[in-house]
């Protein structure tokens, strides 16, 4: 199976369980696509360590799916700047935002913070 054929796989796992938060994660996955093309960065994404990886020269975030949330985890989040106060997690590295429902991702203002986060995670890649 090729990684595309995995990666629309992988939602479709999430849409039998929760279709809320499938539509949570395919913005996600738009948004980071767009803020990465705005950046004029080439970004991948490939199905690794039960989510969805996104990689420049090397990974930045990755889009997590459980039961009642979705994760959009940094790999570099410990050195983020955090002026919304939206990352949680106390790990060396990594730091997440959790969503609950499509609708907490659709929100404008907080896309606008997520741009900012994605953008700052881009950079810890080149």
């Amino acid at each position: 199976m090729d990684e595309t054929s995995r990666l629309e796989q992988h939602i479709e796992d999430i849409r039998l369980v929760s279709p809320q938060l499938a539509e949570a994660v395919q913005n996600l996955r738009r948004l980071i696509f767009v803020v990465a093309q705005t950046a004029a960065v080439p970004v991948t994404e490939e199905i690794k360590y039960g989510g969805i990886l996104f990689s420049t020269t090397q990974p930045f975030c990755g889009i997590f799916a459980y039961q009642q949330h979705v994760s959009l985890e940094f790999t570099a989040g410990a050195s983020l700047k955090d002026k919304h106060g939206l990352l949680e997690g106390k790990g060396k590295f990594r730091r997440h935002i959790k969503f609950f429902s499509n609708t907490d991702v659709s929100n404008e203002t907080l896309q606008k913070q997520l741009t900012d986060y994605i953008n700052q995670a881009l950079k810890f890649t080149l």
